[in-house]
């Protein structure tokens, strides 16, 4: 049974407060709801049900899926173009949103600009390597699958991941700073340690809620609507294990705050909206950096390759999830031997030739051996025609020693978090079944589905992007209806 409800507005005997907009959350879905409901005109009230903000952005390195020439891209000489950006995003996305997904992308260097209008800082430059997330403070990076077949031969390559300016892992608490300054600057009210259990119904309009705060319960009254912003449902095991299965798995280290329960996604569904896409999860084990690792080859326990090596970290790590036992290895030679620098991918050993290590690993005699022979010859000829592999990532595997690196599942730090949500419109409107909207309920972030739908599309900064896109648009369109 949830521990979320809907009730009427016949059980309230008072309000204890009134405004336009209420907004449930203050991670970066929330803070742009507020910022954007406040310049419409709204009165804005956010209830935060941690004792600060920031939600879950504030323990990312602040990465922002952005393109058709922002800024920073043609600062750096990077040429992008919003078809471009669309027809890659509707490729790598499961069953697309074809109108979310235009307006994301058309309006995409608007939004860059509001993010740095409202204090969002970018630097002009761009990371050189590749890279989970850069250790320096510069902005553009390679963030997904961009360069990867079939989607290169389908769209031209450019790289969208704008991180904020910040040295290392703390550009999303320095983007949650800024944006929850410029929320108080505008006159948004903002109350923390205030959990919302209930929503409140006005025949078949949702007109407010009921919250927790500390041993006190409170009522405020939403004039124009509800924007739920209170996150994804990584926390609770039992909607894990009812959608999600693969992350309750314990070699999983999962990637959340306390509060991110599903809250959101029990109060929509209580009052009538659907979700969906909930099987999606980002998960991922990265084998690189360093970048030279890419140049490897992954293998499954019978010596069969099973991805293309340049893939997204965690396309590669979900693809490898799937393979008979979870077992997967990655070969590598003297030339492009390291260590990785995320916890996964320990080295097994090393040997002087393909037979010895098959036979240690278990591989079935002479797979290993005639998988890395067809590489070599391929390689060194700047192919790849079986996963088509960059050719700047190609070369032999042909300096011994050889050495296996382990990347099965559960075999070091897997890390995941989970991708679905209420169906909503483009304008943040939360969806029955029928494709209906509930009046007067919003949500956005991860409480919401829009763009990102599975991890073996996904490109770092996706999470970021459409919650601050599609949460300014839901705090646009509450404010209109105050």
């Amino acid at each position: 049974m949830s521990d979320y409800r809907v009730v009427a507005t016949t059980d309230i005997e008072s309000w204890d407060s009134e405004t336009d907009v209420v907004i449930a959350g203050m991670g970066a879905a929330g803070a742009c709801a507020a910022i954007e409901a406040r310049l419409a005109g709204a009165h804005v009230t956010v209830l935060e049900r941690a004792s600060g903000g920031g939600g879950l952005t504030a323990n990312a390195a602040g990465h922002v899926y952005l393109g058709g020439g922002t800024r920073v891209q043609k600062a750096v000489g990077v040429e992008d173009t919003i078809e471009d950006m669309e027809r890659y995003l509707l490729d790598v996305t499961p069953v697309p949103d074809r109108e979310k997904i235009r307006l994301y992308c058309e309006q995409s260097v608007d939004h860059f600009n509001w993010l740095v209008e409202n204090g969002v800082p970018f630097n002009d430059t761009m990371y050189p390597g590749k890279h989970v997330l850069q250790p320096t403070d510069e902005c553009l990076i390679w963030s997904g699958n961009e360069e990867v077949w079939p989607y290169r031969d389908h769209a031209k390559p450019a790289p969208r991941g704008h991180k904020v300016a910040q040295v290392g892992e703390a550009g999303g608490a320095k983007m949650m700073d800024r944006l929850i300054d410029r929320a108080g600057d505008l006159g948004v009210t903002i109350h923390y340690d205030a959990s919302v259990r209930e929503l409140i119904r006005d025949g078949d309009q949702i007109v407010g809620v009921r919250y927790d705060t500390f041993d006190d319960v409170r009522t405020v009254r939403a004039r124009g609507g509800v924007v739920l912003a209170t996150g994804h449902f990584t926390d609770n095991l039992e909607m894990l294990n009812e959608y999600c299965p693969v992350l309750a798995d314990e070699r999983i280290a999962r990637q959340y705050t306390p509060n991110d329960d599903g809250a959101g996604i029990q109060l929509g569904m209580q009052a009538g909206g659907v979700a969906e896409h909930m099987e999606g999860a980002l998960i991922t084990c990265p084998f690189y950096p360093p970048e030279e690792l890419i140049k490897g080859v992954l293998v499954n326990k019978n010596g069969e390759r099973f991805v293309a090596e340049d893939s997204y970290h965690s396309r590669a790590s979900i693809i490898a999830t799937q393979q008979p036992e979870g077992i997967a290895y990655l070969i590598v030679d003297n030339d492009c031997f390291g260590r990785p620098e995320f916890g996964g991918y320990e080295p097994i050993d090393a040997w002087d030739d393909f037979a010895e290590m098959e036979r240690d690993l278990g591989i079935p005699e002479g797979n290993l051996q005639e998988t890395l022979r067809r590489f070599n010859e391929n390689a060194a000829k700047g192919e790849d025609p079986d996963f088509h592999k960059k050719s700047k990532w190609l070369a032999p595997i042909d300096t011994p020693p050889y050495a296996a690196l382990d990347g099965s599942f559960g075999q070091g730090d897997w890390m995941a978090f989970t991708l679905g949500g209420l169906k909503v419109s483009a304008d943040g409107e939360v969806l029955r079944e029928d494709g209906s909207a509930i009046r007067g309920l919003f949500a956005a972030g991860a409480c919401a589905s829009n763009i990102a739908q599975d991890g073996t599309g996904y490109s770092s900064g996706t999470c970021i992007g459409e919650s601050t896109f599609f949460g300014r648009r839901a705090g646009k369109r509450a404010a209109g209806q105050a």
